[in-house]
């Protein structure tokens, strides 16, 4: 069976990151047009539930399956890699129904309680119910191929489940319009469901496609001791539960903000209304644009789970370091100019995309949490990989308590509103990416190259100032925010492509290690002069 190389899996999860993300956000910029603000909020507040559902049936496993997949399969027993899936799928499959049931039928409970301040978000946090089963079960067949380091079926089956999830929330939303804001939110939270069907769809199609090359390796191998049933469990578990509460945390915090953020900002003086517009505004907008940048550290951080296992089965401790030295440069490469354009452009960026400026402060200010966010999510895989899987749990609940404190005191102030609560996430990610970064020091040794660093931040500040300039000449000219803003964003990626060349940000290595093009572009640069060795 091939087997996608680190970078190579990397890339491949990053392109199916950027089309889903696309694909997400034409959602988000028709479904805002469509529902506006307030039905935007009824959405946020049932999609965090989901997601908290979600992380505690599924969430942890697929890693879980990741680790020890790759683990067995360094040691050549691929039929204890293939035990491992089977009984993975049996305990996901009983854990989905169990949680699809309990959303269900616990939507309305949550709504009395009054944990759900606004009751007509019932309806959406019921429809998403379904989805659980799928996506629990779905992630079982993604967490078997990615251990054995094959990105290329977990591509796919997301770009598949976002465009049927897509389509399916648009025309729910858009039929169900005339009879309320709560419909509509509803129809978009069901699109879930049948976008999760769709990606599992794919995967079980691609794993009958790999039986006769599995059962052909099975055979050949020599014969390994397998390991017992009760033993894989015990082990997923050992892996899967700290994994399980850091994805939870996700959801935990968003489920605090649902709790904190309107209620303090009606302390500020906003109504119920103004406080779910605004709700609405950085959870809904703000926070979905700032994770495009982290796509590719997203990618990394999953394509590195079974690279640095593997690495650790095998003892190949250089090995090791090299690959977190290799993600981590790249997403500080991709973080650092994205966070610069991005702060400058946030008030043009939320004209353009959502038709209104009044997410541009919030987007502003979230910003500059994309370098952290990719550090976090970095270190997160390195250390999954290693079997830590319970530090980066543990420092997220340390950053989350400070964040809880912060948007608590912050988002109660009049005169700062919702900037408190996004300037609250901005510090949980970097104090969950600094505590991330202490431990990969402590077991890896690795530590950021300072000198790579300073002349990204270089190359970027270069940037900033051809964008500013740009974006106001071209709006004085054109008087179109559009067109201006992405003029500045294509020049200003072009600019800091170039100043990363001038002041030596990356070099022959770092080029040649692209998948494919690699090679050939850096011969092309080192003719040129444009690129040092």
């Amino acid at each position: 069976m091939s087997k996608d190389t680190f970078l190579k899996g990397a890339l491949i999860l990053t392109v199916a990151g950027v089309l889903v993300k696309i694909i997400g956000s034409v959602n988000r910029i028709v479904l805002s047009r469509l529902l506006g603000g307030e039905g935007i909020g009824l959405y946020q507040m049932a999609y965090p539930i989901y997601l908290l559902a979600l992380s505690i049936s599924s969430a942890g496993i697929p890693v879980a399956i990741s680790i020890i997949v790759a683990e067995k399969v360094a040691r050549r027993d691929f039929r204890g890699a293939n035990r491992v899936f089977r009984i993975s799928l049996a305990v996901l499959a009983a854990t989905g129904v169990l949680f699809s049931v309990l959303l269900y039928f616990g939507a309305g409970w949550l709504v009395d309680s009054h944990f759900v301040r606004d009751p007509r978000a019932f309806y959406a946090i019921a429809a998403l119910a379904p989805a659980i089963f799928f996506v629990t079960i779905l992630s079982s067949y993604r967490g078997y191929f990615q251990g054995l380091q094959m990105m290329t079926p977990t591509a796919i089956s997301q770009i598949a489940e976002q465009f049927v999830r897509v389509v399916t929330m648009i025309a729910l939303a858009y039929w169900l319009l005339p009879r309320g804001l709560e419909y509509a939110a509803a129809g978009a939270s069901f699109g879930a469901g049948p976008g999760a069907a769709a990606g599992l769809l794919i995967l079980i199609v691609y794993y009958w496609r790999q039986r006769p090359k599995m059962k052909e390796q099975i055979e050949s191998q020599p014969q390994i001791e397998q390991e017992s049933g009760v033993s894989i469990i015990t082990r997923i578990a050992r892996l899967a539960i700290p994994v399980s509460l850091a994805n939870i945390m996700l959801p935990v915090v968003s489920n605090i903000d649902l709790l904190i953020v309107p209620a303090r900002l009606e302390v500020a003086g906003f109504t119920v209304e103004q406080a779910t517009e605004l709700f609405g505004y950085l959870t809904g907008m703000a926070v979905a644009l700032i994770n495009l940048p982290t796509i590719l550290t997203a990618s990394l951080a999953a394509s590195l789970v079974p690279a640095v296992s593997e690495a650790f089965t095998l003892g190949k401790k250089e090995r090791i370091y090299q690959r977190t030295a290799t993600a981590m440069r790249i997403s500080n490469l991709i973080t650092i100019p994205s966070f610069v354009g991005m702060y400058l452009l946030a008030t043009p960026i939320s004209q353009m995309l959502y038709g209104t400026p009044n997410a541009g402060v919030p987007i502003a200010i979230l910003s500059i949490g994309i370098f952290f966010l990719g550090v976090q999510q970095v270190t997160t895989g390195v250390l999954q990989g290693l079997g830590h899987t319970a530090i980066p749990v543990l420092n997220m609940v340390i950053s989350a308590v400070v964040k809880v404190a912060m948007s608590w005191t912050l988002t109660a102030v009049p005169w700062l509103g919702i900037k408190g609560a996004a300037w609250a996430t901005v510090v949980d990610f970097g104090i969950a990416a600094a505590l991330n970064l202490y431990f990969v020091y402590r077991y890896v040794g690795f530590s950021v190259d300072m000198k790579d660093l300073i002349r990204t931040s270089v190359a970027a500040a270069v940037m900033a100032g051809i964008v500013i300039l740009i974006y106001d000449k071209t709006m004085a000219v054109t008087l179109h925010n559009t067109l201006a803003t992405l003029v500045s964003i294509s020049i200003g990626g072009l600019t800091y492509a170039i100043a990363l060349l001038a002041v030596g940000g990356v070099g022959s290595q770092d080029i040649e290690q692209i998948p494919r093009i690699g090679p050939r572009l850096a011969q092309t640069l080192r003719t040129l002069r444009l690129l040092r060795r």
